[in-house]
Formats: C-alpha cells, sequence, structure tokens
C-alpha cells in the first residue's frame, strides 16, 4: 500500500528517518527512543540512517537496503511520531477502540469527555424519557419500565415550554391510562354518526369551557370540543345498549375497550333516551353510568389541549372515565359525592383547627370543592399547572386529588383563618402551584389512616 498524501506532507518527515538507525526492540517504547537519542547525540542529518548498530535487531534489516523496502521500516515509528493526524482520522471514521486510547491525551478525547460531562446532567430526565417512551422498558419488564416512568415524572416532571406544550405528555398519559391503540377511523366512524342523545346538553356546556384562558381558546376550538364530547357519548351510549340487551346480568369488569364499571342493571325500555344525559339526578338511577354530565367539558379540555391529534385525546378521555372516575359519571354522580365527603374528613386529620373552623362557618366541601374534585383541579387557572398536575395524577393515582384539594385549602390557611367570611375566599381558589401542592399531597399521605385511604382509592370507581 503506497503512502498518503498526509504522511509525505507530515512536517515531522525529518525525525522519522531518524530513528530508523536507533530502531529498539520494542519501537513503540518513546522513553527508550529518547535515552537511545540523548546517548549517541544523534543529529537531524539523515545521512546516518545506514548505521546498522542497533537496526541489526529488527528482521527487517535487509530490507532496509531497498528503494522499496526504506519506506516501510519507519512505519512502526512513523505512528509514534505523528498519532495525531492519523488516530484523529480514524476515530471519527472508524469509532476504533485502540486507536481512541492511543489518542486519549489528544484534543479529540478531550472534547468527547467534555461532552458526555455535559450532556449526561442534561440529558438525564428529558433524554432518558424520551428513550422509554420510544424503546420500550428494558428487557421487556413493563412492570420496571411503568415504575421508572413514574419517577420520572414526580422527580423531573415533563418537559414543557412555557404554554404547557410538550412532545412526550400525551404519550406519558396514554401508557400510564393504559390506554388501548385506536384506530382513527373508529373515531371517524363516531363522529359521522351525528348527534348523540346527549348533543344538546353537549352544546350548551361547550361555549364556556375555560372561557377565560387564552392559552386553550388559542389552541382548541369549541368545534373540536363538540366533536370529542359528541364521540365520547355514542361510545358510552353503546356500551349501555348492550348492557340493556342482558337485564339482571351482573359485572364489576371493565370491558377490552375500557368500559364503564358496570353494576346491576334493571331491565330498561328501548329507547336511547337523553336523560342519560345528566348534571345531577337521572331517570337511569344512581348506579347507572350516564353518557354525559356537566362538568365533563372541563374534564375533556386538558387532553385536547395536550394531545397532538382528537383521536388521542379521544382514547385517553376515554379511558380516563372508564378505567380512573367511572363513579363521577354516573347518572347521580356518587362518586363526585364521595369525593366531597372524603375531602372533609382528610382536611380534619390533616389541619384539625382549619377544618373546625370551616365549619364552624357551615363550609362544608359540598359548598366549595365540588368543581375541584369533579375536574381533577382543571377549573383552575393556569392550564399548565393543571397539566403538571395531572402527570402527577396519573403517574401515582387520580384518588391523590383530593390530597391536592386538601393542600390547597392548607396553602390558603392563613388568609382563611383570619377572614370572618370565608365564603367568599373559597369561592374560587387561588391560581395552582403544581408543585408546592403534588409535594404537599405526597406529604399529607403517611398521616391517612389505612381504611380512609383506601376509601380514597375507591372513591371514584
Amino acid at each position: 500500500m503506497s503512502t498518503s498524501p498526509t504522511k509525505l506532507s507530515a512536517p515531522y518527515l525529518p525525525p522519522v528517518n531518524l530513528p530508523s538507525t536507533l530502531q529498539p526492540s520494542s519501537p513503540r517504547a518513546h522513553r527508550t527512543i529518547r535515552r537511545l537519542q540523548s546517548a549517541q547525540s544523534l543529529s537531524s542529518n539523515a545521512t546516518s540512517a545506514n548505521n546498522p548498530s542497533l537496526i541489526s535487531q529488527q528482521r527487517q534489516q535487509q530490507q532496509q537496503r531497498h528503494g522499496a523496502g526504506v519506506q516501510r521500516e519507519p512505519l512502526p515509528v512513523q505512528n509514534l511520531s505523528i498519532p495525531p493526524t492519523r488516530t484523529h482520522h480514524r476515530s471519527r471514521s472508524n469509532s476504533d477502540a485502540a486507536v481512541m486510547s492511543v489518542s486519549s491525551s489528544g484534543p479529540s478525547s478531550r472534547r468527547n469527555a467534555a461532552a458526555k460531562r455535559v450532556v449526561a446532567p442534561g440529558i438525564s430526565a428529558k433524554h432518558q424519557l424520551d428513550a422509554l417512551i420510544r424503546d420500550g422498558p428494558p428487557k421487556g419488564d413493563v412492570a420496571e419500565g411503568l415504575r421508572e416512568l413514574r419517577y420520572y415524572v414526580l422527580s423531573d416532571g415533563v418537559d414543557a415550554d412555557n404554554d404547557g406544550m410538550s412532545s412526550l405528555r400525551i404519550y406519558i398519559w396514554l401508557i400510564l391510562l393504559h390506554a388501548p391503540p385506536l384506530s382513527t377511523d373508529h373515531y371517524l366512524d363516531l363522529i359521522h354518526r351525528g348527534p348523540s342523545p346527549a348533543y344538546a346538553k353537549i352544546r350548551n356546556d361547550t361555549f364556556r369551557t375555560l372561557a377565560t384562558d387564552p392559552l386553550f381558546k388559542r389552541r382548541v376550538s369549541e368545534a373540536s370540543l363538540i366533536r370529542l364530547l359528541n364521540a365520547i357519548a355514542w361510545r358510552l351510549h353503546d356500551a349501555k345498549t348492550e348492557r340493556s340487551q342482558e337485564p339482571g346480568r351482573s359485572t364489576h369488569t371493565a370491558t377490552e375497550h375500557g368500559s364503564p364499571e358496570l353494576h346491576t342493571v334493571a331491565p330498561l325500555q328501548k329507547q336511547p333516551c337523553p336523560s342519560t344525559a345528566t348534571t345531577e339526578g337521572s331517570e337511569a338511577g344512581a348506579t347507572e353510568p350516564g353518557i354525559y354530565v356537566q362538568g365533563m367539558n372541563v374534564l375533556c379540555a386538558p387532553f385536547l389541549y395536550a394531545a397532538r391529534s382528537e383521536a388521542e385525546a379521544f382514547i385517553a378521555f376515554h379511558r380516563f372515565l372508564t378505567r380512573e372516575c367511572p363513579g363521577y359519571v354516573r347518572g347521580a354522580m356518587d362518586g363526585v359525592h364521595k369525593g366531597l365527603a372524603l375531602v372533609d374528613r382528610c382536611l380534619s386529620i390533616v389541619d384539625y383547627k382549619l377544618s373546625d373552623y370551616l365549619h364552624s362557618k357551615g363550609m362544608h366541601a359540598e359548598l366549595y370543592a365540588f368543581p375541584s374534585v369533579l375536574t381533577l383541579c382543571a377549573c383552575t387557572p393556569p392550564l399548565p399547572e393543571v397539566l403538571q398536575l395531572w402527570d402527577f395524577l396519573f403517574a401515582h393515582g387520580a384518588h391523590l386529588n383530593i390530597l391536592c384539594i386538601v393542600a390547597q385549602l392548607v396553602m390558603m390557611r392563613d388568609t382563611i383563618l383570619s377572614s370572618p367570611s370565608p365564603t367568599k375566599i373559597l369561592r374560587s381558589f387561588p391560581p395552582l402551584q403544581a408543585k408546592m401542592i403534588r409535594d404537599l399531597a405526597v406529604s399529607f399521605v403517611p398521616r391517612i389512616p389505612e381504611g380512609v385511604y383506601d376509601e380514597l382509592v375507591m372513591h371514584a370507581k
């Protein structure tokens, strides 16, 4: 193989020819070469290249006298003389581990080391979380992957901009909600069916959904809200119709598509009665799932804001309703009322003085916390803080929303206790501070008795 242009034009050619007379038994021993050069007082004159005193130890001595052999012999020494030029090229093109070790003191290796030091802290959360979602759990261990995902959400949070937008959030929610894949065509089929039995109720609510939030209004149209809520109503209506065809059958498990929890249903008249779209009471009964209740429009809003498509928002919202809080959308919304009672109980456990003061003023959770329980605090701005709070709730359980409401009351403690009439204060909660609320809620968990905590977990089921 002929010599490369880099070798021929290298500025160290005179020193390269000199060691041909001093070739030691180990051509890569730098310090041996320098000791021999110092002992024999070598000059830079290339005429000493024919001195056989030391190179007689080399098997290639005889080839040194041939014209073709003169360029082959110095190659090991040349590797020592100009390692940065060759190793820099090889380490970039071939990623050769051995060459990288030779040039470990060069600028290239220092640059790589510096890059690692800079990247490691920066990518520990965002990029590792991105890799976990993109590539799946390590070694296919789903349980371990979910634990790791929950840890990232609690410790580092979901990376987002000032508007709360994140490229990962909706996929994190879908994973944490165990949402099955959904074909977009299925969502479109529900849309093309036209108005559902709850359509009139939906239209009465959608125009005022987060009406004062400019971020939501800029990103989500009322038409999107109507389509999604109407599709949800059709999906719940179909599940209800299927159950009505099997009167008296009792089952408490979700279908493969994540239908609401089913209860013993009495025989129903064969009519898609709009009364199932209820706000408080329902002719269909308190234990029967409805297809729309007032407040679902606010619950739906964060899903549409965070999702990249209506189909993604649809399956996430449907899974949330039917898996996390089916009791919130039943006829009489019994899950919401159980949650309100738990707000009072948990507040009395965490802060008895504050709880007693509110009760002395006739302020029970039914009067001030109904929207916060029903919407998982989505009724309280700002929306980016709502999304952060929902990251935590989906990761560790939507039942913790009750403790998040208690945390907001504790944060207002001084203002409430100093007010002779706390009704005005609790009429609208102050802006959400997701991280502080989350930290307080987590600190309350060890103080909640086991029986009460079990009720927290099950109140929305």
